[in-house]
């Protein structure tokens, strides 16, 4: 495989809806051009809506409408596309993130969210199926990107469990509820997972006002790249193998664990 020296993302801070017709249609509108990995949100196919609302009737096949979507518009923009859709099964939906390499070569990959966000007053798992504990890693320009959504990001075993699956950076999508603490909790954990796994996170959520926007990438070592503010906005941001390899020499931590 070959060695990458820089990766160009784009983080998409969009708002879903509550027609899957109408989201799916907005990934050609807002996918930029130019860049290696395009980032939409959590169940940008379409948002939760009011608590306790019925996702299945929403849901859709792996291979459906936004799906098949989300892959022309990677191979029209040559570059990797990952987005939020609610996944059809034959019991409640799947929470889940498509990624299309861009190429055509192979089906778009999914990961199924793992951690249900039964937290804050919410309860995810009343409409939604937990995936498989599985770390799902995907190649993006030869850089290896492990893929995470929303509430994982408050387990850092599976940020770590990817880093040994050979992550080098951690993708995010996500709604983030707004409310007190959250957009602190938000930066405060992004960076944190960055930091202890010596990776670049991009983190992509949703806006204001439902939800905290603050998209924002950050470096191995705790920098921040970019971040956007509370509305819809596309965060762009340059990734550097050099970076990276910088990072894990100063601070060695992955080699030096003990357990």
């Amino acid at each position: 495989m070959t060695r990458w020296d820089r990766i160009d993302l784009a983080l998409v801070q969009a708002a879903a809806g509550l027609e899957p017709a109408a989201n799916t249609a907005r990934l050609d509108a807002l996918a930029p051009t130019g860049v290696d990995l395009v980032v939409f949100p959590e169940v940008f196919q379409r948002d939760f809506g009011p608590v306790g609302d019925d996702l299945a009737p929403y849901a859709e096949a792996i291979d459906g409408p936004f799906a098949r979507e989300v892959a022309r518009v990677a191979a029209d923009r040559e570059a990797v596309v990952v987005a939020g859709m609610v996944e059809a099964t034959d019991g409640e939906p799947f929470n889940t993130l498509v990624a299309a390499d861009g190429t055509g070569a192979s089906a778009p990959r999914a990961y199924r969210k793992i951690h249900l966000y039964d937290s804050f007053g919410y309860r995810e798992s009343d409409r939604l199926t937990a995936g498989p504990i599985t770390p799902t890693v995907i190649d993006v320009a030869g850089a290896k990107v492990g893929l995470m959504t929303c509430y994982d990001l408050r387990f850092p075993e599976l940020a770590r469990a990817l880093v040994d699956a050979g992550a080098e950076i951690l993708v995010l999508p996500a709604a983030w509820v707004a409310g007190e603490r959250k957009i602190d909790h938000w930066r405060t954990l992004v960076r944190a997972r960055a930091i202890e796994n010596t990776v670049f996170v991009a983190a992509c959520g949703q806006p204001a006002p439902r939800y905290s926007g603050h998209s924002l990438v950050v470096d191995p070592l705790g920098d921040v790249l970019a971040e956007a503010g509370e509305g819809e906005e596309i965060l762009t941001a340059s990734l550097s193998r050099s970076r990276l390899d910088e990072a894990r020499s100063v601070n060695p931590s992955l080699a030096n664990r003990r357990m």
